[in-house]
């Protein structure tokens, strides 16, 4: 079982709608956090994309939808390292502290005019947001204890908090990126998480022991050991990249955005079999926690196929949005990044409903791999509505929103699910880890995401959306026969 920070007063205390008091302070926290993620992502697409006497990058779809592909995937693949930087070295609050810091700094980055800026901007996003995510996430589970049944109630409600910041920000970063200068619309995305870590400096006291100190192995000298191997990791994969970068900015070599991109999906193919290799035939992990491992992996190809659907809205969809789509109501054309506020608002309705139906059904709630069958079924019926619609130029808003609300069903059968699923599958010493795992999963759906943006002007639209859904569906049906020995494999994990 995931290891639990909750004490008595927590377990009786209902402050925030029912849930202890420390869950607002994650929920606002992962509010501006997101605020400024998905600003920026309303953005990114788009200004790639946009002719540079518009003030954009100029760059082609498929050079731009390799570097989103890259950068979305990135910001989830760092959750892996750091999920364990704060499991063995700093512990979550601080890790979520850091990260922030370094996430405020990238927006800044990239409302500079420079290319090497807009870079390095991209760059301190990924690593920032590697840091934050997958801790402040670990910190709710950590808030309950395991055997408090408003766990999977209380990742809804923080579910709903990251929709909140993803309904506002495309909202203000898109119009004053689109319609006054894109790179005030990434300083508007800067502010939000400058927000955001006030307001966790300010009521971090209310998260009581969680996340204050990383995990121990039990043996000082090994935990001290880790420490300094971790650290010296960190501090070599840093200059790497340094190194790589001021050797790429002065000519010695030149890589190409599509070359980055086909190695990372290499990368994540090396990285997700050794990682399950290692959680599920390695020394040091007992029968349980091995099978818990194999149930992990199931729900991890699951998550990363769910995912490649879904964030086409960032890619695919957004392109489709701006050249495919009547933007026009009662003589106004809106930004095409305002589309990007319809899944949040679709969420933060339908959340609360799902966090209600999960305790009212009691013992007849479905597991969680009966609910990730549930959401492929979901999202790849969101992209099959759409072929229909592919077919025409200047199409009807309906067909992008009717598309939305059945991917934002999907997502409330898996995405929550899915966070609350790691904290109760996670052995205590290892739950960044694990959150880092599932973050994985995010990382490889966003870089098929990716892919599949960059073939935009490529394939046929009709073939592009029929393809994706067509491949969630049939994924849908295959863990639905899996249901029952999957469930076994959790080994008392509803």
């Amino acid at each position: 079982m995931a290891e639990s920070i909750a004490t008595p007063s927590t377990a009786t205390d209902t402050r925030f709608f029912g849930h202890p008091r420390g869950l607002a302070t994650l929920f606002f926290t992962e509010m501006w956090e997101r605020y400024s993620y998905y600003g920026t992502r309303a953005l990114l697409m788009l200004y790639m994309t946009a002719g540079v006497a518009h003030g954009g990058l100029g760059f082609s779809v498929v050079a731009a939808g390799s570097i989103y592909g890259f950068y979305t995937a990135m910001v989830y693949l760092l959750a892996l390292p750091g999920g364990w930087i704060a499991d063995r070295i700093i512990g979550q609050r601080r890790a979520v502290l850091y990260g922030g810091i370094f996430i405020s700094a990238g927006n800044l980055c990239l409302a500079s005019p420079s290319l090497t800026a807009f870079y390095a901007g991209l760059a301190l996003l990924m690593l920032g947001t590697g840091l934050l995510k997958p801790n402040v996430s670990t910190m709710v589970g950590q808030i309950y204890s395991t055997e408090d049944r408003r766990r999977d109630s209380g990742f809804s409600i923080f579910y709903m908090g990251i929709n909140v910041g993803a309904l506002i920000s495309p909202i203000i970063c898109g119009w004053i990126g689109e319609r006054v200068n894109w790179r005030l619309g990434f300083l508007a995305s800067a502010v939000g998480m400058v927000a955001g870590l006030i307001q966790y400096a300010l009521s971090g006291r209310y998260l009581g022991q969680a996340g204050l100190h990383p995990s121990s192995t039990g043996d000082a000298e090994r935990d001290r050991r880790q420490k300094r191997a971790g650290s010296l990791a960190v501090t070599g994969f840093l200059l790497v990249i340094v190194t790589l970068a001021v050797l790429a900015s002065r000519g010695l070599f030149t890589i190409t955005p599509e070359v980055i991109s086909n190695a990372l999906g290499w990368v994540l193919i090396a990285l997700a079999a050794a990682v399950f290799l290692w959680m599920i035939l390695g020394k040091g992990w007992s029968a349980q926690e091995r099978k818990r491992a194999g149930a992990i992996l199931v729900l991890f190809a699951a998550s990363a196929i769910f995912w490649g659907v879904y964030e086409q809205a960032g890619s695919t969809l957004n392109l489709f949005a701006e050249r495919n789509t009547n933007r026009v109501v009662l003589g106004y054309e809106f930004p095409a990044s305002w589309y990007q506020s319809v899944q949040p608002i679709l969420v933060i309705i339908l959340a609360p409903l799902y966090a209600w139906l999960w305790i009212r059904l009691g013992s007849r709630e479905p597991s969680s791999p009966a609910k990730f069958s549930a959401g492929l079924l979901f999202v790849g019926f969101s992209f099959m509505v759409l072929v229909p619609a592919a077919f025409g130029t200047h199409v009807s808003p309906s067909w992008l929103n009717a598309s939305y609300f059945l991917s934002v069903v999907g997502e409330m059968c898996l995405s929550p699910v899915g966070l609350s699923a790691m904290t109760k599958l996670a052995p205590s010493r290892a739950q960044g880890f694990v959150m880092g795992v599932w973050f994985l999963s995010l990382g490889t759906g966003n870089w098929l995401a990716g892919k599949a943006g960059s073939l935009y002007e490529i394939v046929p639209l009709p073939i592009l959306f029929g393809v994706g859904g067509g491949v969630a569906i049939a994924a849908a049906i295959l863990l639905a026969v899996l249901v029952k020995p999957t469930k076994k494999l959790m080994a008392g994990v509803s």
